[in-house]
């Protein structure tokens, strides 16, 4: 989807941003846009026919079905439309009027990596097309549903003027903006649902009703869904005098998984950082970044103060990982594996504070790592806390290279200090 929500959407954004500016935004789960699609007309959401194709052969079959179709690349980025492949092909959207058309376009873009604005220079893989019907929008709008810190609950966000992101409509035409907040008690009303409809100014009665229709599904969806953002846009008045929701953005909280095991299903790991995807699959909150200190800390508060620390004396740190506070010698190798696994990352710095964390415990970890994974970089360990005399005992008769630091600042300086190594 081309626009994303204002600042009120950011608040996802990751907390290590504030330490490497280059820090994308924390994601919850994020759909492809056909699945957005198929989940939002199980819930009676008017949405265009068309189904995800993973080949060529198969995007050719659905465009026979459908008749005049459109194309889309599925790649979780904005910006897909005016995006480039690596193989040189451009665009991530494409009208085509015959299947032999869209069997052509999809042999182009599968199998590709798709460069936007948002994917970076090293794009992303697209393994699937959504080959959907043609529809002509008369008039494009905006809807969207989030919580609001203000309001203390889910809060509508529409406009007339859509197709364009909400922060440009927000910049011009400030007075069409439409905010109606939702007593999540009460649930989103009949009666509000008509007036978000009849404020996004839809031309015909019908097209009035049936966006009030697709207004209380999109809201049922998010409700039971446990969505933390359901967007439409373009929601789009047809030439035909329908509504119809064109292009959709869901994402979903996490914390929701146990309950929505279906939803988490459609995840698709290779749109995200495979780091990332492996930490989490061994419950290590790990986010990575562009440094070269790789960092090994518990807790999000020391990890944040310790990325800071390295910062300030001119190192980068390689990512923000957090091994809690009841991490296991198997969960310290995983992380060490992650962090030497990363050819950016130049030396390593441990920064445990024991509290329910024991020192000697990490001290064990921290060994049996460095050992499995023949550790070839600088590893730099400072352990404050409990049982800290006799973590120390252990890495003094360890035999390994590990640089000792007493105080964090000395941890930082002496990171910094062995990338010339």
């Amino acid at each position: 989807q081309e626009g994303t929500p204002s600042t009120m959407l950011a608040r996802s954004a990751r907390m290590a941003a504030r330490a490497v500016p280059t820090v994308t935004p924390r994601r919850y789960l994020n759909l492809h846009e056909h699945e957005s699609a198929e989940l939002m007309g199980k819930f009676g959401v008017n949405v265009p026919n068309g189904k995800a194709a993973f080949s060529a052969a198969e995007a050719k079959s659905i465009a026979q079905d459908i008749g005049k179709s459109v194309v889309k690349a599925q790649v979780l980025a904005g910006g897909r439309g005016l995006g480039t492949f690596d193989n040189g092909f451009r665009g991530g959207v494409h009208l085509v009027d015959t299947p032999e058309q869209a069997e052509e376009i999809a042999s182009k873009m599968i199998g590709a990596k798709l460069i936007t604005k948002q994917t970076g220079e090293a794009g992303r893989p697209c393994n699937r097309v959504f080959v959907v019907e043609q529809l002509v929008p008369k008039h494009e709008k905006y809807f969207a549903i989030l919580y609001d810190r203000a309001s203390q609950g889910p809060l509508v966000i529409a406009s007339a003027v859509g197709g364009v992101s909400i922060e440009d409509i927000a910049e011009k035409t400030p007075d069409m903006i439409i905010k109606e907040p939702i007593n999540i008690n009460t649930g989103l009303t009949d009666a509000q649902a008509q007036s978000i409809a009849e404020r996004m100014q839809f031309e015909t009665a019908t097209a009035t009703a049936g966006a009030a229709k697709s207004i209380k599904a999109l809201y049922e969806l998010f409700i039971k869904g446990d969505a933390t953002m359901v967007e439409v846009n373009p929601f789009a008045e047809t030439a035909d005098g329908e509504a119809a929701c064109i292009d959709a953005k869901i994402n979903f909280d996490d914390n929701a998984e146990f309950r929505q095991k279906d939803i988490f299903a459609m995840r698709d790991t290779s749109q995200e950082d495979a780091n990332e995807v492996t930490a989490a699959q061994h419950d290590l909150n790990y986010i990575q970044l562009d440094g070269n200190i790789g960092c090994l800390v518990n807790g999000a508060g020391l990890a944040m103060a310790t990325m800071d620390i390295c910062k300030l004396y001119g190192g980068e740190p390689a990512n923000f990982l957090d091994v809690g506070g009841s991490a296991t010698e198997g969960q310290v190798t995983q992380a060490f594996k992650i962090l030497q696994g990363d050819d950016k990352v130049k030396a390593i710095l441990v920064n445990i504070f024991g509290g329910i964390m024991k020192c000697d415990v990490i001290a064990q970890g921290v060994i049996a790592a460095a050992k499995e994974t023949s550790l070839s970089i600088p590893l730099i360990v400072r352990l404050q806390g409990t049982n800290v005399d006799a973590a120390n005992e252990i890495l003094s008769k360890s035999n390994l290279d590990i640089i000792r630091a007493d105080s964090l600042d000395d941890a930082a300086q002496k990171a910094v200090k062995a990338l010339s190594r």
